[in-house]
């Protein structure tokens, strides 16, 4: 998902299940399932979403 005013630079893959914000400006490959942000787009703090998914309780 790309939020509103999004600007992703040419060559860039934006991986499945990927979010980017709004306004971001991505100029790296954004990894799958994975949160970004900012000018430049940057990882948002993935390891609770990773943790949650691997917590077998």
């Amino acid at each position: 998902m790309l939020g509103a005013g999004t600007v992703v630079l040419p060559g860039v893959v934006i991986g499945d299940d990927a979010q980017v914000a709004a306004n971001s400006l991505v100029a790296d490959d954004v990894p799958p399932g994975e949160t970004w942000a900012g000018v430049p787009a940057e990882p948002v703090n993935n390891n609770q979403r990773n943790e949650e998914a691997s917590d077998p309780s």
